[in-house]
C-alpha cells in the first residue's frame, strides 16, 4: 500500500512539475525589471514553504514520541526532517542564484537569509547528533528535544522581513503584489513540491523502519 502511495505521489508530482514548467518557461513572459531570472521564484518559494511544512511535521512527530514513546513517531520525525533539509537547501541555493543576478553578490547577511541558514544548520545538527547515541530511546528522546528547539527558528524566518529592515524582498505573497498567473504557477509548484516531499518522506520512513528492524535483530543476536 505504501509503495503504491509513493508511486502515485511521485508520478503526480512529476506531471504537475512538467506541465507547470512548460507554463513557467514557455508561456509566462520575462519580468520587465528582472528579465528571465524571476522564474526562479517558482522554485525558491515552494521549496521554502514545503520545507517549513515538513519541519512542522517533524515537530509534531517529535512531541508525539515524547508523549507516547512510540518509535514510529521518531521515524516520521527523522524522515520529514531529512526531506525538509533538502528543500531548505534548495531554497538557499536558488535564492543565492537570484541574488547574484539582482544584487551582484552571492550572499548577503540579511535577516531572513541568515535565519534560514541557521535553520538549516540546526536541522543538520539534528541529523548529525542522532548517530552519536547507540541506545534507541535515548537517541530518539534527544533528537526530539533538538527538533523542538530547532523549530523555534521557523517563526523568526517567517516574520523576519516584518520585524527588521531586510534586503530580502517584502511579503508580496500576503500583500497581493504578484500577478494572478504568477500566483497560479506558485500554487501548482507548491502542490508538486508537497506531493514530492510526501513521496520522499514515505521512502525515507520505510528506510528508517528497516534500519530499526535490523538494529532490533542485532540486539537480539547479541543477547543470544
Amino acid at each position: 500500500m505504501r509503495e503504491k502511495a509513493i508511486y502515485v505521489l511521485g508520478v503526480l508530482a512529476g506531471i504537475v512539475l512538467l506541465l507547470n514548467m512548460y507554463n513557467i518557461f514557455l508561456v509566462l513572459p520575462d519580468e520587465i525589471n528582472q528579465g528571465a531570472i524571476y522564474r526562479i521564484i517558482f522554485y525558491h518559494v515552494p521549496a521554502a514553504i514545503i520545507g517549513m511544512v515538513l519541519f512542522f511535521v517533524a515537530l509534531v512527530a517529535s512531541i508525539g514520541f515524547l508523549v507516547f514513546k512510540d518509535f514510529r513517531w521518531d521515524a516520521l520525525a527523522v524522515a520529514s526532517t531529512e526531506v525538509g533539509v533538502v528543500l531548505a537547501i534548495v531554497n538557499l541555493v536558488t535564492g543565492s542564484i537570484w541574488g547574484r543576478n539582482q544584487w551582484g553578490i552571492w550572499w548577503a547577511w540579511d535577516a531572513r537569509i541568515t535565519f534560514q541558514f541557521i535553520c538549516v544548520l540546526l536541522y543538520i545538527g539534528y541529523l548529525v547528533v542522532r548517530p552519536a547515541f547507540a541506545e534507541a530511546t535515548q537517541r530518539a528522546t534527544i533528537a526530539a528535544v533538538i527538533s523542538i528547539f530547532a523549530f523555534a527558528d521557523i517563526p523568526i524566518v517567517w516574520f523576519s522581513i516584518r520585524w527588521w529592515r531586510t534586503q530580502h524582498p517584502g511579503p508580496v505573497l500576503e500583500t497581493g503584489g504578484l500577478p494572478t498567473d504568477w500566483l497560479l504557477a506558485l500554487l501548482y509548484n507548491s502542490i508538486a513540491f508537497l506531493l514530492l516531499g510526501a513521496a520522499l518522506t514515505l521512502v525515507r520512513l520505510r528506510s528508517e523502519e528497516v534500519q530499526r528492524e535490523v538494529e532490533s535483530m542485532r540486539r537480539l543476536a547479541h543477547a543470544l
